[in-house]
């Protein structure tokens, strides 16, 4: 009888694989970004840069420069931004919390479009994919911002807010 340690840890449960996705006639690259209450879905194929949320252009649909340039960041720092088309559809939250999502939505893509594991670089690996992996891990475009809005409390006026005191 075999009572090696590894004949006795199970293997952990692998991931489905899913099946690759086509948006017309080209491959599509799937990635999910959350921020706040927004949920943005990326779809991101070969292309000359055109880039559309919810079938509007980028500067369409967010006005300000700021949400403008969050959408577009994880692009310009992997120089992505006239080799790839986006599809962006977003749902939930407010113009910063959305920009946010579709920005960690565009990471999740690329890397996703690369084939790239972060969690390890691999070995014999392609120098360049491992660097645009750490340039979108160490602009933090890959993180998930955990910030939410805080629950209001019972007895307070709001989350931390009470009401005036009076002492008579």
């Amino acid at each position: 009888m075999d009572t090696s340690v590894d004949s006795l840890t199970p293997e952990a449960p692998r991931r489905k694989e899913r099946p690759p996705v086509y948006l017309g006639k080209k491959r599509a690259y799937l990635g999910t970004g959350r921020r706040k209450t927004a949920v943005a879905r990326v779809f991101l194929t070969e292309g000359n840069g055109q880039i559309t949320i919810n079938g509007k252009a980028v500067e369409a649909y967010f006005t300000e420069t700021k949400d403008q340039n969050a959408v577009l960041g994880p692009l310009q720092i992997t120089e992505m931004l006239t080799r790839v088309d986006a599809r962006i559809t977003v749902k939930g939250g407010g113009f910063s919390g959305q920009a946010g999502a579709c920005s960690q939505g565009l990471a999740r893509a690329l890397k996703n479009y690369f084939g790239v594991d972060t969690s390890a670089p691999a070995e014999g690996s392609d120098e360049a994919i491992v660097t645009l992996a750490k340039k979108l891990r160490d602009s933090g475009y890959l993180t998930r911002d955990g910030r939410m809005k805080e629950r209001k409390k019972y007895g307070l006026k709001g989350a931390r807010k009470a009401f005036q005191f009076s002492k008579r």
